[in-house]
């Protein structure tokens, strides 16, 4: 077995601003043009190959910079960082989709990669015959991919339109089949970018399993996601990337606790300002989700004693229809706590008119346990039933233990591994003799 499957060294990547890279950009692409038209071209192959990071251009951006790493086989790592990190570049160069400036990347092992909506897809053929070009491409047989071709059907939904061409498919469909493809084409490495929150939440969750299933069969998974819990769930070890630089490189759950509390990611407090970016529907959009404590101040950290409330702000765009606010609440192994339905007796079964909300659940002390926590914002309408928006990992916080034995912990110093903590009442009988059981009898 190799010492690794996936080693960079020194990455680096420049983009101009209002250039789109194709080949006559790239050092090979320059290259050949200086073949071919010396004179003209020699002056660009001379500033290509003079390109530093760091150094000063105008119009220029480094999407990475001096990044290095190695992954061994078998590992599960996240990537993660706040838009614009380098995540989604960093896998392309990985995947060979494109090419560093300076540094390389080595890869040992068959690759599958999903990275963007239907890659890697023609879509002039159907269904059937890129499930088996996908395959060859992967130096697969075609008994290989024969044997796998049900399991790939059956796991897309797509059956009925499996020889349709795919150009017909609908961005669900192409994301089904092409993820079901990478995943059960048997690779030794499989990269994904964050490209399944696009799907539905069904499919995100059959997604997940899948990979799960993967890396538990020593496979080696590299993911690109914003969602921390899935970070957490299926990777042992995290990146941090910002700038285009390495900020932490370790164990999944230290790596995703510095991005939620450096400013990076979700905090206690996301805003929408904009409404073009902010999540929406034709009903409702999302301006805002906090977390406050019993103060009513925002706060990252919570005291397991006391009381905290995560509020939603939103406005409803269109009157006339009955809304119904949810959260939903994660642990750091992603495992699914609870959920709050909004139950506020003042506007629970009524149609809204327009205008602006503020929706908050209220959370006891000594209920959550110790460690963070993630929020998933929703909405949806009732009577009918209309989804609106769907925002994962809105906001995080990081519930805090007493040792002074006055929660729920009481005098047990040790571990808690536990989703909830309530507070119980105990009562104790005291009995001032012991009790005797005569020979061949039982307790009385």
């Amino acid at each position: 077995m190799a010492e690794f499957a996936i080693r960079a060294e020194g990455l680096s990547k420049r983009y101009r601003i209002g250039v789109q890279e194709t080949g006559r950009n790239t050092l090979g692409g320059v290259v050949i043009d200086v073949v071919r038209q010396p004179m003209t071209n020699l002056r660009r192959l001379r500033r290509l190959t003079r390109f530093r990071p760091g150094a000063d251009e105008p119009d220029v951006i480094w999407a990475l910079k001096g990044v290095s790493f190695e992954i061994k086989p078998g590992e599960s790592v996240g990537i993660i960082g706040g838009n614009g990190a380098g995540k989604s570049t960093l896998l392309k160069i990985l995947s060979r989709i494109t090419s560093p400036t300076s540094g390389r990347a080595l890869v040992c092992g068959r690759v599958s990669s999903l990275l963007e909506v239907g890659t890697g897809f023609h879509p002039e053929l159907s269904g059937r015959e890129n499930v088996y070009l996908n395959g060859a491409i992967l130096g697969m047989t075609r008994e290989e991919i024969r044997s796998k071709f049900d399991e790939i059907v059956e796991f897309s939904d797509v059956g009925k339109f499996i020889d349709t061409p795919v150009k017909r498919y609908s961005s669900g469909m192409r994301l089904r089949l092409a993820f079901s493809v990478a995943a059960h084409l048997e690779p030794e490495i499989l990269m994904v970018d964050e490209v399944l929150a696009v799907g539905d939440i069904r499919f995100q969750k059959k997604c997940l399993s899948k990979m799960d299933d993967v890396a538990r069969e020593g496979r080696t998974v590299l993911y690109v996601a914003h969602n921390m819990p899935a970070i957490a769930r299926l990777c042992t070890r995290a990146i941090l990337l910002d700038g285009g630089r390495v900020v932490q490189d370790g164990p999944a759950a230290e790596v995703i606790s510095t991005y939620l509390n450096s400013g990076l990611g979700t905090s206690a407090a996301r805003e929408w300002p904009d409404p073009a970016t902010a999540p929406s529907g034709e009903i409702v959009r999302l301006r805002a989700v906090r977390v406050r404590n019993d103060q009513g101040e925002v706060t990252e950290t919570v005291d397991i004693r006391r009381p905290v409330r995560v509020e939603m702000e939103y406005d409803v765009l269109k009157g006339g229809y009955i809304v119904l606010p949810n959260m939903h609440f994660f642990n750091e192994e992603g495992i699914y706590a609870f959920g709050a339905q909004d139950l506020d007796p003042e506007w629970r079964g009524r149609r809204r008119p327009p205008g602006r909300y503020v929706s908050t659940v209220w959370i006891p002390g000594n209920l959550l346990s110790e460690g963070m926590l993630f929020v998933d914002a929703n909405m949806n309408t009732l009577e009918p039933f209309i989804f609106q928006f769907q925002c994962r990992s809105a906001v995080a916080f990081h519930v805090v233990d007493s040792l002074d034995g006055d929660s729920s912990r009481g005098d047990w110093t040790g571990p808690m591994h536990c989703v909830v903590r309530p507070m119980f009442k105990w009562t104790t009988r005291y009995l001032p003799q012991p009790a005797t059981v005569p020979a061949g009898g039982r307790l009385a």
